[in-house]
C-alpha cells in the first residue's frame, strides 16, 4: 500500500501494527469509518477554535500522539494512557520505562510525549530565569509545578539567586524514592559560593500528593538555613510540591 494514499482514495487493508501502534480495530473490506479520517481533523479543529480548557485529557492526548501513530484511531490508546498514570501530566511526565510497559507505547510515543514535556517546561522556565523572582512569585511556583508536581520519585533543587534576587542557576540537587531525597547541605553551600549567590530557594516535591512536611523535611531545611547563615547566605524558602498545592516553609513559620 502506498503510505501517502489517503482513506478516501482506497480501502483501508488490515495491517501489522507497527511497534508504536495499539492492535488495530477491524475493519470490513471496502469500508472505512469516517472517523479513521475525519476524526482527527475535527479533533485539530476544535482544538485551534477552542483551545485546550474544554477538551478532557484523553482528546489533548489524542492530539499528541497523531504524530507518532500517523495511521490508527489512537483513541484508546490515549484513554488507557490516562487510566494507567491518572490525567495528563502524569502521562508526560511519567518515566520512559512506565510508558513502554503499556500496550501499545513504543519508542515513537515515548519521544513525542518527552518532547511536549520538555517544551512546557522550558516555556514555564523562561518565565523565572534571570529574573527577580520575589517579584514573580507566580510564575515561580507555576514553574515549580510544571516541573515536579507529578514526578513519582522525590526531587530535591536548589534555585541560587544574586544579591537582587535575580534567579541566576536552577539544579537539580538530588533525587531519591517515593518518599525520601538524599540532600546535603554543604554541596549546596558548596555551590552557593562558585555561583556567588546571596541567596536561595529550596524546592521538593511530595510524590503522594500532599505537601506536608515530615520531621525529616524541617531538621534537613535547619541544617541548610544554618549552614547557609554562617556564609551570609539567606534562604528565602523552602516549597515543598503536591499535586495540586503548595506547602512555604516561611509562611508556616518553619523557616
Amino acid at each position: 500500500m502506498d503510505p501517502n494514499r489517503t482513506f478516501g482514495e482506497m480501502p483501508l487493508p488490515l495491517f501489522q501494527p507497527a511497534a508504536d501502534e495499539a492492535a488495530p480495530i477491524p475493519i470490513p473490506a471496502g469500508k472505512a469509518p469516517s472517523y479513521l479520517a475525519d476524526h482527527r481533523a475535527r479533533l485539530r479543529d476544535r482544538f485551534m477554535q477552542g483551545g485546550a480548557t474544554a477538551m478532557p485529557d484523553y482528546e489533548l492526548l489524542e492530539l499528541v500522539l497523531f504524530r507518532a501513530i500517523p495511521r490508527q484511531d489512537v483513541k484508546p490508546l490515549a484513554r488507557l494512557l490516562i487510566e494507567t498514570f491518572g490525567d495528563f501530566n502524569r502521562v508526560l511526565t511519567a518515566p520512559a520505562a512506565r510508558l513502554e510497559q503499556v500496550a501499545g507505547v513504543g519508542p515513537a510515543v515515548v519521544t513525542e510525549l518527552k518532547i511536549v514535556e520538555a517544551a512546557a517546561q522550558r516555556m514555564a522556565r523562561a518565565k523565572v530565569m534571570h529574573r527577580p523572582i520575589l517579584s514573580g512569585w507566580d510564575a515561580l511556583l507555576d514553574y515549580c509545578h510544571t516541573a515536579m508536581a507529578h514526578r513519582e520519585i522525590e526531587q530535591f533543587r536548589v534555585l541560587y539567586l544574586d544579591r537582587k534576587n535575580v534567579l541566576i542557576a536552577d539544579e537539580e540537587q538530588a533525587r531519591g524514592t517515593v518518599d525520601h531525597v538524599p540532600v546535603y547541605p554543604r554541596e549546596i553551600i558548596r555551590r552557593a559560593l562558585e555561583l556567588n549567590a546571596s541567596a536561595l530557594i529550596l524546592v521538593h516535591n511530595h510524590p503522594s500528593g500532599d505537601p506536608t512536611p515530615s520531621d525529616a523535611d524541617i531538621t534537613m531545611t535547619a541544617r541548610i538555613a544554618q549552614a547557609a547563615d554562617s556564609m551570609g547566605i539567606t534562604i528565602h524558602d523552602h516549597l515543598i510540591i503536591g499535586k495540586s498545592r503548595e506547602l512555604s516553609f516561611r509562611s508556616q513559620g518553619l523557616l
